[in-house]
């Protein structure tokens, strides 16, 4: 590769980066404000949707509408934000990509005041000009009331959802944490 094609596949990926970065705030804007046809516009027409608990799986753009309709309708104000944002682009294909995003929200569920901690797993596509998702993965760290998150961290049954209570996604799940806990032990 030439000098001048280094430079050109750089700056390309330079603009992808920061097309990706707002494409993560605006799908977090959209979540707010329970914009759907913006939410829409962020999304392959194939996408999927999921989480490791299963709270969340949809796939192609039709169903995951409805799952966000389904959403919306239980859920009162909200506010999302997005932190470290890790990407990688397919050194194959200049149109995908793939990273992982860390964020938190605030959500009122059934009018219940929320907290979540989450791992998005990403693979972004460009199509017609545009970044969007190809796939996202919602891992929850703990997702509960406000009520009970002074206690959140301190079981593996971090998730509450329409009053049941499940295991958190991540960290248990991880290699590097499952190794840990191998050679070094659980601390009391």
């Amino acid at each position: 590769m030439s000098t001048m094609e280094e430079l050109n596949r750089r700056v390309t990926q330079l603009e992808a980066r920061f097309e990706i970065s707002e494409l993560v705030s605006a799908y977090a804007v959209a979540c707010d404000e329970h914009d759907l046809p913006r939410l829409r516009s962020l999304f392959a027409p194939d996408a999927v949707l999921d989480s490791p608990s299963g709270l969340l799986k949809a796939q192609g753009l039709d169903e995951i509408m409805a799952l966000y309709v389904r959403l919306f309708k239980i859920r009162g104000p909200g506010y999302h934000w997005t932190h470290d944002h890790f990407l990688n682009f397919d050194p194959a294909d200049a149109e995908r990509a793939s990273g992982v995003v860390l964020s938190h929200a605030e959500t009122c569920p059934d009018g219940e005041v929320s907290l979540a901690a989450m791992r998005y797993q990403d693979q972004y596509r460009r199509l017609d000009g545009r970044w969007v998702f190809q796939k996202r993965v919602l891992n929850f760290l703990y997702y509960v009331p406000a009520k009970d998150y002074n206690q959140a961290l301190t079981g593996s049954d971090r998730i509450t959802m329409g009053g049941r209570r499940l295991p958190a996604d991540f960290p248990e799940s991880l290699p590097a944490w499952q190794d840990f806990l191998r050679q070094h032990g659980k601390t009391p």
